[in-house]
């Protein structure tokens, strides 16, 4: 058997092969990436990320680096878990809270006294601020720590007040940051952290941070942080949204709590007490109707939000014309090969 046949296939088997891959990196963009973190009160994983992944200023940026490297911080953005559905507490266990129990970002459970912090005042009016890279429909839960808290041991569930000072759905987009205006709760002293959950309503998916707050004066002043240039963080594909559910626990119509409905009503803010009837922490428990405070009348997300799921055939589109184009490609120059040589290629 000649020389050129042989070429002839291994030409042909590295266009199929650069094909597959073209195919293969479109449809497997389905899975999603980074969405966004709380902005003010500052996060722990965006708070280091400004400071800078490769020479980190503080003491605690500096120990997320040494226990899981920079790109963590660069995903400062991706805290999630997929398919969360509103089982929280189901799927992060006691200690990896603030990283979702992602090992990537395990460097953000070191249980720390120093962890650069964000001046409140307990009992007063404050704005909520969530980045968004992504903007999704959802209810954001915020928690915040009660007496058991130790900052120098690792965060549990039963260190967060069982039910969300703030429920805030489908807030107003402004400038990239989701607002969420409430109030702080009553009667804070010291150290102490907010906990936030975003759970989407188009789809199973959830983010979540920790931002460290003080309430004696000796943090960053709030609403000073910088906010992260557009792009930056993991580029965002959307997860294709599921058939909306209506029926069951945790899949209410318009919750933001599972996989339901997208709420047809404008978004809603409660600043409950702590007690009231919102659920607990890894619940999906409906927002009480009452207790909201001043100042937080609903605003329509409107059209502020995107549209989720990707448009898969679009990619599918491209990638097959770029299959073609590669194979041929490597056709021409096995056809160009053998008329140097004198031969006809059938």
């Amino acid at each position: 058997m000649s020389a050129r046949p042989s070429a002839r296939r291994r030409v042909t088997v590295l266009a199929g092969a650069l094909a597959g891959l073209a195919l293969s990196g479109t449809l497997g963009t389905g899975t999603a990436a980074a969405h966004g973190s709380m902005q003010n009160p500052l996060s722990r994983v965006e708070g280091c990320y400004l400071e800078g992944p490769e020479h980190p200023k503080s003491a605690a940026c500096a120990a997320v680096v040494a226990r899981g490297g920079t790109q963590a911080l660069y995903d400062w953005n991706g805290v999630r878990i997929g398919d969360a559905n509103g089982r929280h507490q189901q799927l992060i266990p006691d200690g990896k809270l603030c990283s979702a129990n992602n090992a990537e970002f395990t460097g953000l459970d070191l249980p720390r006294a120093d962890w650069p912090a964000t001046n409140l005042t307990a009992g007063a009016p404050f704005t909520f601020r969530y980045r968004a890279t992504a903007p999704h429909r959802g209810t954001f839960r915020l928690y915040v720590t009660n007496g058991t808290y130790d900052p120098a041991k690792p965060l549990a569930w039963s260190n967060l007040q069982s039910t969300p000072f703030l429920t805030v759905t489908d807030p107003q987009l402004v400038d990239g940051q989701y607002v969420l205006p409430g109030k702080v709760p009553a009667g804070l002293k010291g150290r102490q952290l907010i906990y936030a959950i975003w759970q989407r309503s188009d789809s199973p998916e959830a983010f979540y941070s920790c931002s460290d707050v003080v309430f004696d004066g000796s943090g960053r002043t709030a609403g000073t942080a910088p906010v992260p240039p557009s792009g930056s963080g993991t580029p965002h594909v959307h997860d294709s949204a599921p058939a909306p559910v209506t029926t069951g626990p945790g899949k209410g119509t318009g919750t933001g709590t599972g996989a339901g409905t997208p709420a047809a009503v404008p978004a809603a803010a409660t600043g409950a007490p702590t007690g009231a009837g919102q659920g607990t922490p890894g619940t999906s428990g409906t927002p009480a109707a009452s207790g909201t405070p001043a100042g937080t009348d609903a605003v329509p997300a409107g059209q502020q939000l995107a549209q989720t799921g990707t448009d898969r055939s679009t990619g599918l589109i491209a990638a097959v014309g770029t299959a073609f184009v590669l194979s041929g490609a490597a056709m021409a120059v096995l056809r160009r090969r053998n008329r140097a040589r004198g031969t006809h290629t059938r």
